[in-house]
């Protein structure tokens, strides 16, 4: 279908259009006419079913679905050789196929299969290796151009007998015909919108649709200005209209007629999986050419980017979301609260304090998902109106969020809606589509200014919706190819949401080619991927080297590897995960000396969560109520922190507890090797994150009740520490360093501002302002009663003021030298080792020495660290240290430091190599 001519110059024009379609051949549907066409593009429904399936079709009990293969083989789990097999075809999906009876609906002839014997390719083999047994099947070759064109439509996989009649049906899952057929596709460079002086192209991959449209429209809310009728390319399966004019500043949508399983063919009104950017509530995707002017802010061609990275350990990351850094500082204009354009605010108190902590030694600040959201509207969005309780254990705030929840303005984000688009509630006019790119560019250029690097956290593992729902993009273009399916042809959700399936080709490409947009255009320095495990290791490297390539420097990936869901254990490719990566230099985070310093796991609810202490709340040495850890428990827990100091190398050896000399590989953690990468690089380590209870809501529930809030602040610290000091890569949560509580909510992903709150005034952490989301914390609110209304565990300014004050020594200690930043696994082996250890060790004071003789960087001859984790001082000998002349760190030795316990009380006697360190407290030494 074309438009005609008339149209073209109607358009330049500018004039609204009602577009005459000339048929690109003769019989074309009374569906495909200009009037109906322009319909679907105006019309509030998004969908219009041209042709449905027959209501006996629409529903069949789950049953293994046949799989192909390759364009040309396919599996069918679970079926014999018995009888005949047939692919029949519909073109609007009217198949019915009874047992004993023979198919109807069909559009004409079906192709006869035949049974394949012979062995598999080997990649095909590795691909398909989840697929169950069964019958493989090939297709003629001379049925190969015939079955092109039936991809279109309804294919039905038959078993029958001699005579046509119905054995077994079977629908098939798609997604290795396609990526062998359209091959082609992963090489096309410019899918989306492209512009050009005198032309804008559109692009749009959809293999399996039978027409495909383009609504234009000349504004965001605007009727529809023109339809622009796409041509297929049969070499890749893409769609493309070419138009004689610069589009820039246009929006569009397409118009996709697809047959889509269970509901007949479709003609589903979607936007640009490409899109990179959208009006209000990503109704309509935005054409926009990312070099213009109209784009950029003052200044941004010709601004730096902070060069003070040399290595991937270096970074030192701040995790932070865009909503919660300013949502509640008075020091912003009350229009740029919540959004980008807060952090231009250069003298308002949450810059100063990134200002402060850049300067300190923090290097990135990292950010929740800012690309388009499904879950925020970017229209109309609220904030509830919640005052603070009389009683920190109030139901009522909760009450509050949870009611507003659906239409308030927080969410964490990751329910994907667009990859390639920036979020629109966080900028000033969401309805603009060159406002949310032109001022998520003003953050990160602001966030250059301030020495912090920029990166980004991703969420390519899953979409926020699939099938024929609104928010569904990737799978209402081509259905069933995007997502990753179980046997039955159900969407995998072991992420939460619905799984994507990067090992398919074109959604690979999809996370690739955003990685580079957001890299190159954006200048995003690092990303974070969300359950990365679920991506294939050979995407993830591929995606290494084009971003690389794209921007001329190296972007550092880290991302994490849990190892679980339908992708456990290399069940569909080699994954991204934890033991799956070492080599690749992409870091995972570690879970080994997360556990450890903090006590118990993710997972726990209820009394585990008092029970299960960690090495720095008082395991064995201060036991809480319910405490039933013995002094093996602290041995080894002792022995998994120095896993995580060591960056969790696999060949690093240390004595451990039990006298035995071990690499870390060989030590266990839940049934893992505790040490698991190859190089430093490979590892990010982190003792809180966005994910379940803040740091001191965990030490709420596991310290002793009667523990003071000056005591609650040390402890946080003594975690910070173990962070800062171990090798790999160093991760914070946003207000750690100010004790952020989040009233001990374990999921605060949609708990609103209320329970995400920062006070960049240090006056409060937010403790018992209520108790948290019934949804995610009921369970234990009659733990959390007591506590929450006891106002004597809220940390005073002073505490919130001494922890962050120690915090950026900390920053400022790790920044001093590449000893703490040791750059192989070759360095650390060589370099790094732990005196106090073995069986006759002081199992609350960790020790590590440092040799810094001759390595570029170190500023130090030898460094010795000391965390003491006791409520009294320790003093040890070290009998290596003896004859040498070690004295405090000179960050802790200053008259403005922190640590006023440090500076005073921590000593060295002469060069005896006996060392005192205060309670509660982390003490550096030096030998120059």
């Amino acid at each position: 279908m074309t438009l005609s001519l008339n149209c073209l110059n109607r358009l330049v024009s500018g004039c609204v259009l009602a577009c005459t379609l000339a048929a690109a051949g003769s019989g074309a549907a009374a569906t495909t006419t200009p009037s109906a066409v322009l319909a679907a593009c105006n019309a509030n429904s998004f969908q219009t079913v041209l042709h449905a399936v027959p209501n006996s079709a629409q529903a069949s009990p789950p049953a293994p679905q046949a799989v192909w293969l390759s364009r040309q083989l396919l599996q069918w789990p679970g079926a014999t050789a018995q009888g005949r097999f047939a692919l029949h075809h519909s073109k609007t999906g009217q198949l019915q196929a009874a047992p004993g009876v023979p198919v109807t609906g069909s559009d004409g002839a079906p192709l006869a299969l035949m049974l394949h014997t012979k062995p598999l390719p080997a990649n095909m083999a590795q691909r398909f290796a989840y697929v169950k047994p069964g019958t493989l099947l090939v297709v003629h070759t001379a049925d190969l151009r015939r079955l092109h064109t039936l991809r279109q439509g309804q294919l039905l996989l038959v078993q029958e007998d001699a005579n046509g009649r119905v054995l077994q049906a079977t629908p098939l899952q798609q997604a290795g015909a396609l990526d062998d057929a359209y091959a082609a596709a992963a090489r096309i460079p410019d899918l989306g919108a492209s512009l050009g002086a005198r032309h804008t192209q559109l692009k749009v991959w959809a293999p399996t649709a039978q027409q495909v449209h383009a609504c234009l429209f000349d504004s965001a809310n605007g009727a529809t200005v023109a339809v622009l009728a796409l041509q297929r390319d049969v070499s890749n399966g893409a769609w493309r209209y070419r138009h004689g004019s610069n589009l820039s500043g246009h929006y569009y949508s397409y118009l996709v007629d697809v047959f889509v399983p269970g509901v007949g063919l479709v003609r589903n009104r979607v936007t640009d999986p490409y899109a990179v950017s959208l009006n209000a509530d990503s109704q309509r995707s935005y054409i926009a050419n990312m070099g213009d002017a109209k784009l950029k802010p003052a200044g941004w061609d010709q601004h730096t980017t902070p060069r003070r990275v040399k290595a991937p350990v270096d970074m030192a990351i701040y995790e932070l979301h865009v909503r919660d850094f300013s949502v509640g500082d008075a020091t912003v204009p009350e229009a740029q609260r919540g959004k980008y354009l807060a952090f231009t605010q250069t003298e308002s108190n949450g810059m100063r304090h990134l200002r402060a902590l850049s300067k300190a030694g923090m290097t990135d600040v990292h950010l929740l998902p800012i690309f388009d959201l499904a879950s925020v509207p970017e229209h109309a969005c609220t904030t509830p109106a919640i005052a603070t309780p009389a009683k920190g254990d109030s139901e009522a705030p909760q009450a509050a969020s949870t009611a507003m929840a659906a239409k308030d303005c927080f969410n964490w984000g990751y329910d994907p809606l667009h990859f390639n688009a920036p979020e629109g509630s966080y900028a000033s006019d969401a309805n603009d589509g060159a406002t949310r790119i032109r001022e998520l560019r003003q953050m990160v250029m602001a966030l250059h200014a301030a020495d912090l690097r920029v990166g980004m956290d991703v969420v390519y593992n899953h979409t926020s919706a699939s099938g024929q729902h609104a928010q569904s993009v990737l799978d209402r273009i081509v259905p069933g190819y995007y997502h990753r399916l179980d046997a039955n042809g159900g969407i995998e959700r072991s992420t939460c949401c619905d799984n994507t399936a990067t090992e398919n080709t074109m959604m690979g490409k999809l996370m690739v080619d955003s990685a580079v947009l957001w890299a190159k255009q954006y200048r995003i320095d690092s990303f974070r991927f969300d359950l990365m495990a679920h991506q294939p290791r050979a995407v993830m490297e591929a995606l290494q080297a084009r971003v690389n390539k794209a921007t001329g420097r190296h972007v550092n990936l880290i991302g994490e590897g849990w190892n679980f869901g339908e992708v456990a254990n290399g069940a569909r490719f080699v994954q991204a995960s934890q033991l799956s990566l070492n080599g690749s230099g992409i870091g995972t985070f570690s879970d080994r000396a997360r556990d450890a310093v903090r006590g118990g796991s993710a997972g726990d609810n209820g009394e585990a969560l008092i029970r299960s202490q960690g090495y720095t709340n008082g395991m064995v040495y201060g036991r809480n109520v319910l405490s039933t850890a013995t002094q093996q428990d602290l041995l080894r827990t002792a022995d998994m922190v120095r896993v995580g100091l060591a960056g969790s190398i696999r060949n690093f050896e240390m004595l451990t507890h039990t006298g035995q000399r071990k690499k870390l590989s060989e030590i266990d953690y839940a049934g893992q090797p505790a040490g698991y990468t190859s190089e430093p690089s490979e590892v990010v380590n982190y003792v809180e994150n966005h994910d379940n209870q803040t740091l001191y809501d965990n030490n709420i529930f596991k310290l002793p009740v009667g523990t003071s809030t000056e005591d609650r602040a040390r402890v946080q610290v003594l975690a910070m520490a173990i962070n800062a000091f171990s090798q790999g890569v160093a991760y914070f949560h946003a207000g750690t360093e100010i004790l952020r509580s989040k009233s001990l909510d374990r999921n605060s992903y949609d708990s609103g501002d209320w329970f995400n709150r920062l006070d960049w005034t240090f006056q409060t952490n937010f403790f018992g302002t209520g108790l948290p989301p019934k949804a995610d914390n009921a369970e234990s609110w009659p733990l959390m009663r007591p506590l929450l209304a006891d106002a004597s565990l809220r940390p005073t300014p002073a505490d919130i003021a001494f922890t962050r004050d120690a915090f950026n020594d900390l920053l400022a200690i790790r920044a001093s030298s590449t000893l703490f930043r040791l750059r192989t696994a070759a360095d650390i082996q060589q370099r790094l080792s732990f005196p106090n250890t073995g069986p006759t060790q002081n199992p609350v004071v960790l020790v590590g020495h440092l040799n810094g003789r001759g390595y570029a960087g170190a500023n130090f001859q030898e460094l010795l660290y000391f965390i003491n984790v006791d409520k009294v001082a320790h003093t040890l000998t070290l009998p290596d240290a003896a004859g040498k002349a070690y004295r405090l760190h000179p960050v802790q030795a200053a008259a403005h430091a922190a640590d006023t316990r440090v500076r005073d009380g921590a000593r060295v006697l002469g060069t005896t190599g006996q060392f005192t360190v205060p309670a509660r407290s982390a003490a550096v030494f030096f030998s120059r």
